[in-house]
């Protein structure tokens, strides 16, 4: 059945093209006079979203400092360098202008700044967060859906933890999308992205729901968006067509509204990646996914035939067989999907060693079992991870 669900997002977006420059005037009107700036490594200032930035707010007088440098698959000591800038600062927001990354460090940052202890307390489960700083954030990537949700996932570089938060203090209380800001992305880190948007609809689509009948179609209508327009990115960055459509997509997949009334989706498969890339941060979340969602689908999709097979007839319209072998023609369908774009399909030809499987399971179970359409344990990750390698 539908479950009972409240649903809420605080966060406002401002989509379109030429809507960076409005941050300032946003800032502005909830009476904030100081921000912190975080971005990445320097694509900003290549694409004049830095100087549309920092104009709009120095024509609405806003000051801000600044920590740049956020890199992929962020990391603790860079939020725990915000933090202390923006401590110093005496800053009254967060301003992330960039990518997930650059939005779940900001994130991570706004929570700590209220907070007497270490801000990784949150990420172990051994405090609560009660407050944050306001985000205001302008997008450069669309991919997380971290600039429409409450969550955030940082990496602990010594322990090798890369760990999620979320919380309601968390949602930014403005993001501006801007897909034609996108226009410049290569063609890898576009692919990551569509890879990054469809995992999310499917962690939720395959959670054991019945019954919402509604919400699969709304899963598949952005899967199907996604898929089709990747297709044109690849060929042609610049089309601000598909650059609008998957940008709104990626805010839908994860900004709550996908999840009302399923059981809030079964997530194994992205703590699995987070567990790889914590040990190999050259892969890229959106890559790690392309790997390991297909072994994940092969491992599964036993309990839960029915939808299983629904996936096929409707993403991939196989309607011929039996069910089993429809499930598995889809499952190779959507790699060979992953491979077309240019994403990456084995662990083994994305340079993971065969004997590394065994920490990466370890790894990803330290919190306990994943899953919710299957409870995982680390024997379980090991098969999985055994899968993705070939």
């Amino acid at each position: 059945m539908l479950n009972n669900f409240t649903f809420i997002n605080p966060t406002k977006i401002i989509f379109g093209k030429n809507t960076g420059g409005r941050i300032g005037e946003e800032i502005k009107k909830a009476g904030i006079t100081k921000v912190l700036l975080v971005y990445g490594k320097g694509s900003i200032f290549k694409n004049g979203v830095y100087d549309s930035v920092t104009a709009s707010l120095q024509k609405n007088n806003v000051k801000f400092a600044e920590v740049g440098g956020v890199q992929p698959n962020p990391v603790l000591s860079k939020v725990q360098e915000g933090i202390d800038t923006a401590r110093q600062e005496q800053v009254q927001a967060i301003v992330p202008v960039g990518g997930g990354s650059v939005y779940d460090s900001a994130k991570a940052i706004a929570a700590g700044h209220n907070y007497d202890g270490n801000v990784w307390d949150f990420f172990a489960r051994k405090a609560q967060i009660k407050s944050a700083l306001p985000i205001f954030g302008v997008l450069t990537i669309s991919a997380t859906g971290s600039e429409m949700n409450n969550t955030a996932v940082i990496t602990k570089e010594d322990e090798r933890k890369k760990w999620v938060i979320a919380a309601k203090h968390l949602f930014p209380q403005v993001s501006i999308i801007d897909p034609s800001i996108q226009a410049t992305l290569p063609a890898k880190e576009t692919v990551n992205g569509a890879v990054d948007i469809m995992t999310h609809v499917l962690e939720l689509y395959f959670d054991g729901s019945k019954n919402v009948e509604l919400m699969q179609e709304y899963s598949e209508g952005i899967l199907r968006t996604v898929m089709k327009h990747v297709q044109v990115l690849v060929k042609d960055a610049s089309n601000y067509e598909s650059r609008a459509q998957i940008a709104w997509a990626a805010a839908l997949a994860l900004n709550g509204s996908n999840s009302t009334g399923r059981k809030g989706g079964d997530w194994a498969t992205h703590i699995i990646e987070h567990s790889l890339s914590a040990f190999h941060n050259d892969i890229s979340h959106g890559a790690g996914l392309a790997i390991l969602l297909p072994a994940w689908m092969r491992y599964v999709y036993k309990e839960d035939m029915e939808t299983f097979e629904r996936f096929a007839e409707k993403i991939f319209a196989i309607t011929q067989g039996d069910p089993e072998n429809k499930i598995l023609t889809a499952i190779d369908r959507l790699k060979d999907f992953y491979r077309q774009i240019g994403a990456p399909t084995s662990l083994k030809e994305s340079g993971i060693e065969y004997e590394d499987l065994e920490k990466i399971a370890e790894n990803a179970t330290l919190q306990g079992p994943l899953g919710t359409l299957k409870k995982l344990e680390k024997k379980d990750v090991l098969e999985i991870l055994k899968i993705a390698y070939e």
